[in-house]
């Protein structure tokens, strides 16, 4: 069987470190908010080349933070609209709605499955005041073009960097976390840099944002028992955060691995029944998921199960068509409903080696 993301085998190569930081954190017995958080913080924020990170509990509350602290300081009001990708996964849709703003769904790029400033420029009104760019499966979205836009209409631009850890641009070289006004990672165990359990973060320069944060995340509380706001307890755990310090070393070497496994499913695998991902051939794209396009999907995982192929689908009911959100939405996305219906996500990490990539080469090119 190969696995479509071995998180033992990924894990396991720091597993010393790990018992280590774990020994040091027991014997420390600081847990909420200790040293090793403000470490990570620092540290994640030199690498996405941000002045300011803040952790939190999970990506979702990292994104409702951004909005809820934009509202803190006036930049956004209760109400206000906020497009989002139609196709990305409905964490990012629930942030917008726990905010009290209201989600606008933009059909994605059919190519490249994310937002560009051409789907976007026609649902801009004057009561939108924010876009929420997704680098969906590791991939940039348009960040020339929707900052242009946004900054030609005095839009506020976040980015959901949740499955872009280390993606980069190629004109600038800047990172995903550094191409908004303010960035969201989660630390989910199966992203790029994961976590051993939930975790997440906001990257941003701005300060301003970054003391609402803080506080949000707090309780509403800067000093222990005095609430300055109502808040929230949305703390990124201290002994995860030591894991990640530790991962957060091998990341751009596993983002490589990754491209590598990527160039070559790309290159040899020729079954024209598939339609592979759109690929540059630059580091703005990480490879969270290598997302092909398939018309008879359940024939196509019979196969892939006849195999041994593990797989998984991200997602498989969009987000307008689950029962929590068809009430409020009540949409027709056709470019939306024709991706959810016809996707299927490979194997792809950077434990895989090269024998395993070439039985999934094969395996696909015989369907």
């Amino acid at each position: 069987m190969i696995k479509f993301l071995d998180l033992h085998k990924i894990n396991n190569r720091f597993r010393k470190a790990f018992e280590a930081a774990f020994s040091k954190s027991l014997d420390t017995s600081h847990y909420i908010l200790g040293d090793n958080v403000s470490k990570f913080e620092s540290e994640f924020a030199d690498y996405c080349g941000t002045q300011y990170c803040v952790g939190t509990a999970n990506g979702l509350d990292a994104l409702t933070l951004i909005l809820k602290g934009y509202i803190q300081l006036g930049k956004l009001n209760k109400g206000d609209k906020v497009i989002v990708p139609a196709n990305t996964f409905i964490a990012t849709i629930l942030s917008v709605l726990h905010a009290e703003l209201v989600p606008v769904l933009v059909e994605p790029d059919s190519e490249t499955y994310n937002l560009s400033n051409n789907n976007v420029r026609d649902h801009l009104d004057k009561t939108v005041k924010a876009i929420i760019m997704v680098h969906l499966y590791g991939q940039l979205a348009d960040v020339e073009g929707l900052n242009q836009l946004a900054k030609a209409n005095n839009l506020l631009l976040i980015e959901d960097a949740a499955q872009a850890h280390g993606a980069a641009t190629n004109s600038k070289n800047l990172k995903a976390g550094n191409l908004s006004d303010a960035a969201a990672f989660s630390f989910y165990p199966s992203k790029n840099l994961g976590a051993l359990g939930d975790g997440g973060a906001v990257t941003t320069d701005d300060l301003d944002l970054i003391e609402a944060i803080k506080l949000l995340r707090n309780y509403g509380s800067k000093d222990k028992y005095i609430n300055q706001i109502i808040g929230y307890n949305s703390r990124l755990d201290d002994i995860q955060a030591a894991f990640l310090s530790l991962k957060l070393k091998s990341l751009d070497n596993d983002n490589t691995r990754r491209r590598i496994i990527a160039k070559t499913y790309l290159s040899k695998i020729t079954n024209p029944k598939l339609k592979l991902p759109f690929y540059n051939g630059s580091d703005n794209h990480v490879f969270y998921a290598f997302v092909v396009e398939v018309e008879d999907r359940a024939g196509f995982i019979e196969h892939l199960k006849d195999n041994n192929i593990e797989f998984l689908i991200h997602y498989p009911i969009p987000p307008h068509k689950q029962d929590a959100l068809r009430s409020l939405l009540n949409l027709q996305l056709p470019i939306t409903e024709k991706i959810h219906n016809r996707i299927i996500s490979l194997p792809i990490s950077p434990v895989m080696v090269d024998s395993e990539v070439d039985t999934v080469i094969d395996v696909l090119n015989t369907y």
